[in-house]
């Protein structure tokens, strides 16, 4: 979807769950958050943190139902540096709203009904511009990024 200043912001192959997105770290050699230098450690967090605001504001206005968003960095599958971005919805089933999306049955993850396509490209879109509304002013520092 966009560049971000230490990764890249991307939708989900999967989309049980509309908007599912993952920051990947620009550097494949990065294992784990630890790896990287401090200000660029920062700047990591800082992108998760747009890339979830991003979700939750395109999520909230394409679904009624959005309740939150829940970011994670595992690194327990790819060994590269990563962060998952998960909307939840208020109609997600009973037995696992209120649990990880890990714990989802495994049929969510292959079932081609759920793979990312043309239907998600609107969604896509208004993260995407969402992700540039929340762009800090050029040499602006992160803190005075508009509201």
């Amino acid at each position: 979807m966009r560049r971000l200043t230490a990764g890249f912001a991307a939708i989900g192959d999967v989309q049980f769950l509309p908007g599912y997105s993952v920051l990947l770290v620009d550097d494949p050699n990065v294992q784990r958050l630890s790896d990287l230098p401090r200000t660029k450690r920062l700047s990591f967090l800082s992108d998760m943190d747009r890339l979830g605001e991003a979700v939750e504001r395109a999520c909230r206005q394409a679904d009624p139902a959005f309740r939150r968003v829940n970011l994670e960095i595992l690194g327990n599958t790819d060994p590269y540096l990563h962060a998952h971005v998960w909307p939840r919805f208020e109609w997600e089933p009973a037995d696992v709203v209120g649990l990880p999306v890990w714990l989802y049955p495994r049929d969510r993850w292959s079932d081609e009904s759920f793979r990312l396509g043309p239907r998600h490209d609107v969604l896509r879109e208004a993260i995407g511009d969402e992700l540039d509304r929340l762009r800090p002013p050029e040499g602006a520092p992160e803190e005075s990024r508009p509201l």
